[in-house]
């Protein structure tokens, strides 16, 4: 993937990797930086290893668990992709 990617890019990716696995839809429909994937979602933290795998794979990158361990929010994927790419 190119280093010329966008925040809009990286947000946009992460919400079609999130959308699949969030139970609230209502909170999905108005996502931003500040939604929460485990509590607003209602991501499992299962399903969120999922999600930051798929990141990884979507985004040519490789997230640490030290990492993974700090992606409470939408923004913070976005933060943690911005910073690897």
């Amino acid at each position: 993937m190119s280093t010329a990617v966008s925040e809009k890019e990286i947000f946009d990716g992460v919400v079609s990797i999130v959308g699949p696995h969030a139970k609230n839809a209502e909170a999905l429909a108005k996502v931003n930086n500040e939604t929460t994937i485990l509590k607003d979602l209602g991501v499992n933290s299962a399903r969120l290893v999922d999600v930051i795998i798929q990141m990884e794979d979507k985004f040519s990158i490789e997230v640490t668990d030290e990492d993974a361990e700090k992606v409470m929010t939408i923004g913070d994927a976005v933060s943690i992709i911005k910073s690897k790419i």
